[in-house]
């Protein structure tokens, strides 16, 4: 009876997202807002229920999530990610790292718990691929510049999830956010990631494009169809999560010749199955909890939207991208969607989060899926009012900025100043991956020899504190060389790149200002670089904080003698380096 029951849900399931996308199509609304609210109409919470049993629901929603994660991998493609650019890599990286600090920082100021306030955070991170390229696609604004920007970011994101989902459910079913715990996942993720993508790209795409030389299409959708669930199998029994699997497997597929062909097959069932999912979702909405936690909805689909809009319009500006087509590419980002949900569901199933979780979740992404067209419409007319109300200064700073980059991309023409920049570059590295390293062997020696530590009676603050100030005392002499070389970086950057044509009176007051900010910034990230390296031997926040006051101090008292230690470790160095091996003696024998 089960089974007859599941298909009379499916098919009521099915007839309301039918009749759903007729009537959003003629008002002019994301369709996927309307199956969400379909879902509600028919679902168990609502009077005169159609869609009541709860294994019919769940097994409703896993199929969606196992096809939409499977063609939302197909569309991924690491040709793609190779096509993105470092730029907006690096903006995608910045802006979901931001906005899970953010999301993280939010649960903890409404009180929630910590694994709540972790999956919060996660959340509001992603953006939704399905809304955002549909947003696109009925604007007809897919071949803007801009477009190709937001798919570009679109595609990080959909990396980063894979992490994301690996690390949640790790999370969850370990019950541990501890940074040792999280070490040991990543391990496992890694192990995971690299010995499926490489047996998957050895075997997968070749006989997927073995299969589609039989011209039958049948054949070769049954054919990847298994392959989408056998690997989803296979991440269940690894310990993760059915989406990972699904995921991962479209984005091996995607690498097959055929894969233009596997998209075309797919496409339909693509379509079938986000009306499914997004039904689902709905099917699981209880109203009343929605109007329970209307304020934290709000609060949250603001800082979605204004937070995601910022945090990729300034990073696109600042890696080249003119002001425009930055905003506007942040204003097509400024929502989540499916990947929020896969995740909400996740802390469910696995009951990690409370029951709130979903309703905020479901009510944030509602939110932003509604205002979403409107803001990509309207994104014209907010550059021009921006630009209208911004003060001439900020303009003059911005065009200038804008310029300068300009300037730099043909000192690749000047040889002596190309290597010049080269040199710094390496030396900052360098000098880094040293910091680096000290680190991580006092991580190494504090997680390995704290026995030996315990028979000198010595305790797990004071270790800390000893393995921690000798870390910071050790990294000084690389620390100021990374400070001194981004000084003569910020110099000639500044130099190269501010010209008197564009900024006219004002350019020795910008030209400085920039000299100044560059040693600035990397000051601030060598600061961030070295809480999150010494995480785990930070000694207590007192200690911690009196020994780099104390670090400021020796740095500025023995700056001279810093400056001359690191002077002869790097010529030992590169003396080392230089060396040639001694050619025995012709007579010898």
């Amino acid at each position: 009876m089960h089974d007859i029951g599941f298909i009379r849900d499916l098919a009521l399931v099915m007839l309301v997202a039918g009749a759903t996308t007729i009537v959003f199509q003629r008002l002019r609304q994301p369709v996927l807002l309307g199956y969400i609210l379909a879902g509600v109409l028919i679902g168990p919470h609502t009077p005169g229920m159609l869609v009541a049993d709860p294994r019919a629901i769940d097994d409703i929603s896993n199929l969606g999530v196992v096809l939409l994660m499977f063609t939302l991998g197909l569309e991924f493609s690491l040709r793609k990610l190779r096509e993105v650019g470092v730029g907006v890599l690096l903006v995608a990286v910045a802006e979901v790292g931001l906005m899970l600090w953010i999301g993280v920082g939010i649960g903890g100021w409404l009180g929630w718990k910590g694994k709540d306030a972790l999956f919060l955070g996660a959340i509001i991170a992603l953006s939704s691929t399905m809304v955002a390229t549909r947003t696109l696609a009925e604007n007809g604004q897919r071949e803007q510049p801009f477009a190709r920007l937001v798919v570009g970011l679109l595609v990080v994101e959909d990396m980063l999830t894979i992490v994301m989902l690996t690390l949640l459910t790790a999370v969850a079913i370990s019950g541990s956010v501890q940074a040792q715990a999280a070490f040991a996942l990543i391990g496992h993720l890694g192990l995971f990631i690299v010995v499926g993508m490489i047996l998957g790209l050895l075997l997968l795409p070749r006989l997927v494009d073995y299969v589609a030389a039989f011209g039958r299409d049948e054949t070769l959708l049954v054919s990847v169809l298994g392959v989408c669930f056998g690997a989803s199998l296979l991440a269940v029994w690894m310990g993760f999560s059915v989406a990972l699997g699904a995921f991962l497997a479209g984005a091996v597929v995607a690498e097959s010749r055929s894969v233009n062909r596997v998209l075309q097959l797919v496409e339909p069932l693509r379509d079938m199955f986000a009306a499914l999912f997004f039904v689902a979702i709905g099917l699981k909405i209880d109203p009343a909890m929605l109007l329970q936690y209307a304020l934290p909805a709000l609060l949250l689909a603001a800082v979605v939207m204004v937070g995601k809009t910022l945090a990729c319009s300034l990073g696109l500006f600042i890696v080249g991208h003119d002001a425009r087509t930055a905003l506007r590419s942040g204003l097509g980002m400024a929502q989540i969607g499916e990947f929020s949900f896969v995740i909400a569901t996740l802390g469910l199933s696995l009951g990690t989060i409370s029951a709130a979780i979903y309703p905020v979740a479901v009510a944030v992404s509602v939110l932003c899926m509604a205002v979403s067209p409107y803001l990509s419409r309207s994104a014209d007319g907010v550059a021009d009012g921006l630009r209208r109300v911004m003060p001439t200064s900020l303009r003059l700073l911005a065009t200038s900025y804008s310029g300068w980059l300009e300037n730099l991309k043909p000192v690749s023409e000047n040889a002596a100043l190309a290597a010049l920049l080269r040199r710094l570059l390496w030396h900052i590295a360098i000098n880094v991956l040293l910091v680096i390293t000290l680190f991580v062997i006092g991580a190494y020696v504090n997680a390995h020899s704290w026995g030996w530590f315990s028979t000198l009676g010595i305790g797990r603050d004071l270790r800390h504190t000893l393995i921690w100030a000798g870390a910071m005392f050790l990294s000084l002499p690389m620390l100021i060389a990374v400070y001194r070389k981004s000084e003569a970086l910020g110099m000639l950057l500044a130099e190269l790149g501010i010209s008197e044509r564009l900024a006219g009176s004002y350019t020795r007051a910008i030209r400085n200002v920039l000299a100044r900010v560059i040693p600035l910034a990397t000051l601030l990230a060598l600061t961030l670089l070295v809480s999150a390296l010494g995480s785990t031997i930070l000694p207590p926040l007192g200690i911690a904080l009196s020994l780099a006051l104390l670090c400021v101090v020796l740095a500025v008292v023995l700056w001279r003698a810093l400056v001359q230690i690191h002077a002869r470790l790097q010529a030992a160095l590169k003396e080392t380096l230089q060396s040639k091996p001694d050619r025995p003696d012709a007579g010898a024998g």
